[in-house]
């Protein structure tokens, strides 16, 4: 007989297979909740997944790439990042998700944003031929209306 234990101790995990089980592209969408094409689409835009392939292009995702691609889709659709902030986290954690993470998903983009141009002035490049004393006073125009906006929000959600 067949037994589910992870099931039993409160796992996430749905089907009927051990939590250890390779799954196929359809089991593993459909314990993420996505659709097949999704997840082929974010395999284009994450080297870091690879699931394993059989004769026939047949893909078989480990432990691991479920785990994997469960925190991309909390980043993604829970927290708001888009695919682009999530390669920029990638990269800056080198391949790896860091456990938890702590700033919104507009604050890493500005920061990656700000630190790729910032990077670019001060290596000299002909395309970043922009001053640092403007980039900061635009970052500070920019912080300013984001402080607007949220306000703004704010005040909507208060009386819609």
């Amino acid at each position: 007989m067949k037994t589910n234990l992870g099931a039993a101790a409160g796992s996430t995990r749905r089907s009927a297979k051990s939590d250890s089980a390779f799954r196929t592209i359809s089991e593993a969408a459909k314990e993420l909740g996505l659709q097949q094409h999704v997840l082929r689409f974010w395999e284009s835009k994450f080297p870091q997944i690879q699931p394993m392939k059989r004769a026939g292009g047949r893909r078989y995702y480990r432990p691991e790439d479920i785990d994997f691609l469960a925190n991309i889709r909390s980043l993604l659709h829970d927290q708001g990042f888009t695919i682009k902030g999530v390669q920029k986290l990638l990269d800056q954690n080198k391949g790896k998700l860091p456990s938890e993470i702590t700033v919104s998903a507009s604050e890493a983009e500005q920061q990656s944003t700000a630190a790729h141009v910032a990077g670019g002035v001060a290596s000299g490049n002909a395309d970043a031929s922009i001053d640092k004393s403007a980039l900061q006073s635009v970052l500070g125009e920019l912080q300013e209306l984001q402080g607007i906006l949220r306000a703004s929000l704010q005040e909507v959600k208060k009386n819609p």
